[in-house]
Parts: structure tokens; C-alpha cells; sequence
């Protein structure tokens, strides 16, 4: 079995890349509404990064209308949500504010903030640092949020994007400024995207916000949009999936669908689902991440039989696929919460929180980061 090392690239070439990226951002024209000394830039009139589909029912929603027929009603619903998807302009101001509609009226949830369920989360970019850096996230408390994101700062012109809500949809977002002072829209980068299929923990669940997401933190480490396809107690790779996937011309696919399964579902649907993929896409890279361990495992029994038989299932589909594919990649469960699988990376056993979404990325960094480098060197 292929099995990726612990050992992270080296970091050489992404290095050189981070500022062309950044200057391969283009100028959106966006003309403002100025009301009582603001100028409010509305961000459905340009383009969203990490969005999979353009032909979509509602302007953030993650799959195209058409699926609404081919998929579970369930699926379609979770992809109304904005998880993943980043909104990016350049600013010269002090001062930043925002509003903007949910699609539902409930914001947070009993293991998960209304930031991270519902909040939008800015980033600027640190040119002294050469990073992206937290710089502020909403606290929605109702549909309905208007506000200020982010004030007391040096006026000086800076790159920004924003991280929309993981686990609610967004009917209407602007970002106002005070009128005067430069606000323009960017559009997303090209590159191909790492694409993520996966359950409620993909999806973001229990992020304490957007931008903690171990998604949105692989795509700020290894600079590369990341489209988020994870759907809560719902990734059980159904055929329709597969051939929606193939649509996306992405760098790297992601299959993480193993915690919503059990072992007679990943017998039955993993090959199948991973061949049509490979039929779809015959060249592009496919890593198959094994369902994670429960944090409690170690003492809930069935908890413990059900990773383990989760593990087998997968394992032997695995060998299957190998003999018949190139390019297919498989990362072992054991540390994707931590080394010593510990129990403080989750909320409720299953899913992480901040720490165990820290972690999640380090262990996926590992896999994908010479995938990647490979990838942009070809």
C-alpha cells in the first residue's frame, strides 16, 4: 500500500509563487451605492473563489442547478451552504463594514459558534510577514447583519479576503468604506483548485470560524483555492457526486466520505465511485483519507468496531483501486487527529475543533504539499 511520509517539501518554490499569485489578482469594476457617507460594494457583482459552479440557484451556493435533480434532496440542501468560499478585494481605509442575509435564521448551533456557523472572517494580507493574518470575524446573533467588521487601523492599502459562513448560506453580503477612500474588487485566482469531498467535518463543523477550517488553512498554507464540497451527515459517495466531481478541472480530488459510511456502504460504493472519478479524470492525483478515529474510541466499544471495520473496508478498496490506477493516494487515519489521537481535538468525539482542525491540516499538508509542488512544476 502507497502510504505518504510525515516529512513536509520544501518550501522553496511556493515561496517564489506567493507574490506572482498575488499579482495575478485582477481589478473588478464594481461601482458603489453611496449612502450617508459610505460607499457599500455589493459582492455578487463579481466573481467568489473557490466556487466549484457558476450556473447556480442562489450566488454563493456550492453545486450548479442542475444537481438539484441527481442528487439526495438532503445534499442539495447543505450545498446552499457558503462553506469554503472566499470573497477578495484591496483596500485603502481605516475602516471596514459589512451586512449581509443569511438563508437561515438559525446561526450557531450546540456544539458550534454562530462565528463559525455563521460568521464572515477577514484576512489581510501582512506584506512584512509575507502571510495571511486573522484580522476580524462577525458575531451574528439573527438573519439580518449590519455592522462594523474591522476599524482602528493604519490607513494604508491592503490585500483582504473574507471566509463566508460554513454552515448557513448567504443571500445577499456588501462590505462598505468610508466614501472616499479606494475599495476594489478582486477576482479569484485560476489556478486549478484542490478539490474536497467530504462529511460535516469537511463541511467545517466545529470551526470557532471560517477561517479555522482545516480547508481554508490548507489553502493559506500551500496557496491554492480549495473548493469545499463537505456535506454534514450526508457524503456517502453516490454516483451523481462522482460525476459531478469529474466536471471540476481540479489539481488534486480529496475523498474524505468514510466517517458518513459504514463498512458494507464502503464496500459497496467506494471502487465503483473512485473508478468513475479516475474515468472522468484519467490523470489528475486522487487521495483517499481514511475515516478518522473517534476521540473516545479507546473506551465506547462500538465506537472503537466501527473505525476499525470503517479502516478495512477502505484498505481493501484501496488495494483494488491501486492495481488498476496510477496516481491515487492514501492517508492512514492515525494521525489525523494528532500522533497520540487526542481526545482534546474534538467537540463531541467526531468533530475537531479548533486544535483537532490544526492538526487535521498538518496531517493533510503532509499529503498533499508534494502533490501540489509537483503539480505547478509540470
Amino acid at each position: 500500500m502507497k502510504r505518504i511520509p510525515c516529512v513536509l517539501a520544501g518550501l522553496t518554490l511556493l515561496a517564489l509563487l506567493w507574490n506572482a499569485s498575488l499579482r495575478a489578482q485582477e481589478p473588478v469594476a464594481v461601482e458603489p451605492i453611496i449612502e450617508d457617507g459610505w460607499a457599500w460594494y455589493d459582492a455578487t457583482k463579481w466573481p467568489v473563489e473557490n466556487k466549484g459552479w457558476l450556473d447556480v440557484d442562489r450566488y454563493f451556493a456550492r453545486f450548479p442547478s442542475r444537481a438539484k435533480e441527481l442528487i439526495p434532496s438532503a445534499v442539495w440542501n447543505l450545498s446552499q451552504h457558503s462553506a469554503g468560499e472566499v470573497v477578495r478585494f484591496r483596500a485603502n481605509t481605516d475602516q471596514i463594514k459589512i451586512r449581509y442575509t443569511l438563508l437561515n435564521g438559525s446561526v450557531a448551533m450546540p456544539h458550534m459558534p454562530a462565528t463559525g456557523v455563521s460568521g464572515v472572517d477577514l484576512y489581510a494580507w501582512d506584506t512584512e510577514t509575507q502571510t495571511w493574518r486573522w484580522a476580524a470575524c462577525t458575531q451574528p446573533s439573527s438573519r439580518e447583519f449590519n455592522g462594523v467588521l474591522i476599524s482602528g487601523m493604519e490607513k494604508k492599502s491592503r490585500d483582504y479576503m473574507a471566509y463566508l459562513p460554513l454552515y448557513n448560506g448567504i443571500e445577499a453580503l456588501s462590505f462598505g468604506v468610508p466614501e472616499g477612500c479606494e475599495f476594489v474588487p478582486l477576482s479569484p485566482r485560476t489556478d486549478k483548485p484542490i478539490v474536497y469531498y467530504g462529511t460535516s467535518i469537511a463541511h467545517g463543523g466545529c470551526a470557532s470560524r471560517p477561517g479555522n477550517a482545516y480547508t481554508a488553512m490548507l489553502g493559506r498554507r500551500l496557496n491554492v483555492p480549495v473548493v469545499n464540497l463537505g456535506f454534514s451527515g450526508n457524503a456517502r459517495m453516490e454516483m451523481a457526486i462522482a460525476d459531478l466531481l469529474g466536471e471540476l478541472d481540479a489539481e488534486i480530488y480529496v475523498l474524505d466520505a468514510g466517517p458518513n459510511m459504514s463498512a458494507d456502504l464502503i464496500n459497496e460504493r467506494m471502487v465503483p465511485f473512485v473508478k468513475r472519478l479516475r474515468e472522468l479524470r484519467p490523470e489528475t492525483p486522487i487521495v483517499l483519507v481514511e475515516d478518522r478515529w473517534y476521540s473516545n474510541h479507546w473506551i465506547v466499544t462500538h465506537r472503537h468496531n466501527t473505525n476499525v471495520a470503517n479502516h478495512e473496508a477502505m484498505k481493501n478498496g484501496f488495494a483494488i483501486l491501486e492495481k488498476e490506477t496510477d496516481n491515487l493516494f492514501y492517508l492512514p487515519a492515525d494521525t489525523l487527529l494528532g500522533e497520540d489521537l487526542d481526545s482534546d481535538g474534538t467537540v463531541d468525539c467526531s468533530h475537531p475543533n479548533d486544535l483537532g482542525m490544526y492538526r487535521m491540516t498538518d496531517a493533510l499538508e503532509a499529503v498533499l504539499r508534494p502533490i501540489h509542488e509537483k503539480a505547478i512544476q509540470k
